[in-house]
């Protein structure tokens, strides 16, 4: 975790801005730390929240605030993040988590402090690979999620919600979606594997240490859903070919026979048919970032559509 502004940062009851005052309303209601010294400054890295590292006068820990952003309300369960925080937290595989406002969604965990965000570049080592998949096997082993929310559920809910912003998809999307149906009714056929899945795999979501445990963090999306499609997910994210997907398969199940993989790989077009969704409808909900959502979401939906096109597509939907 890392800031992009001094250690000191700025001190509380001196904002400048609108995300500054925005972010003291929200350390305002923490009220163990009211008449002491606080300072914050920005962390970068969140497509969808404010985040700030914050310093309190008397404390060795510092600690790390997450503002959820415009709209994420929208396709968030903040109880149910808070839940799946507290419990990959008590396993010893996430930060501590310091203060939760069930009204605003606000979270202040441990800053954990010496680690950094993984790049891509990281996640091409098979050791961190190894790492991430580890982190995943042991959020499975907790109690099932308040809210179970299936990838259907997820890719359903977006499409719901395009519709009724208006949020324009290309036109080739009308025979991919017809693909994603195929696929949801020969899931629904065979039966869901549900575990309490992360679902949201971005490398920074994956802190490392030179010499300590992987940690996981940010558990907006989390929600009891398809296991191959949490690894699914993760493995469409990092870019990983072949051989590796096939590495990935066999670390999560055992095995690497025919019938998970094609789970795996038609949940990796799942995968990014509802990243795509996501994005287009982003490009309504948020507009206080200066990222472009429907680019990114475009993009997701190109690539969905690519693995549909694949030789294989008929014979792993069989499978399933």
């Amino acid at each position: 975790m890392t800031s992009t502004s001094s250690a000191a940062g700025v001190l509380l009851g001196h904002a400048r801005t609108p995300e500054e005052r925005t972010a003291e309303a929200c350390l305002l209601r923490v009220d163990e730390w009211r008449g002491r010294e606080v300072r914050y400054a920005p962390v970068t890295g969140g497509l969808m929240n404010l985040n700030w590292r914050v310093e309190v006068a008397g404390d060795e820990t510092p600690y790390f605030l997450k503002v959820p952003g415009a709209g994420t309300e929208t396709m968030i369960d903040r109880g149910n993040a808070h839940v799946a925080a507290e419990r990959a937290a008590a396993l010893g595989i996430s930060p501590r988590i310091v203060h939760f406002d069930p009204v605003e969604g606000v979270e202040i965990i441990e800053f954990l402090e010496g680690y950094r965000a993984c790049t891509n570049g990281d996640l091409k080592r098979w050791e961190i690979a190894e790492d991430v998949l580890r982190l995943h096997d042991a959020f499975y082993s907790i109690e099932a999620l308040p809210v179970t929310k299936t990838i259907f559920d997820m890719v359903d809910e977006h499409l719901v919600q395009a519709a009724e912003l208006g949020a324009p998809l290309p036109a080739w999307a009308t025979p991919l979606l017809r693909e994603y149906e195929a696929a949801k009714g020969a899931y629904l056929a065979s039966g869901l594997d549900l575990v309490p899945c992360h679902n949201d795999p971005m490398p920074g979501n994956f802190l490392i240490h030179p010499d300590r445990p992987m940690r996981l963090v940010d558990f907006e999306f989390a929600s009891n859903n398809e296991r191959s499609y949490d690894l699914a997910v993760t493995f469409t994210e990092f870019f990983y070919d072949e051989p590796t997907v096939l590495a990935c398969v066999e670390a999560t199940y055992g095995r690497a026979s025919w019938d998970v993989v094609a789970r795996a790989q038609v949940s990796s077009a799942l995968a990014d048919v509802k990243w795509g969704l996501w994005g287009c409808v982003n490009h309504h909900l948020n507009t206080a970032w200066d990222f472009d959502y429907h680019k990114y979401g475009v993009w997701k939906l190109a690539r969905a559509r690519a693995k549909v096109a694949d030789p294989r597509w008929a014979s792993w939907l069989h499978a399933l």
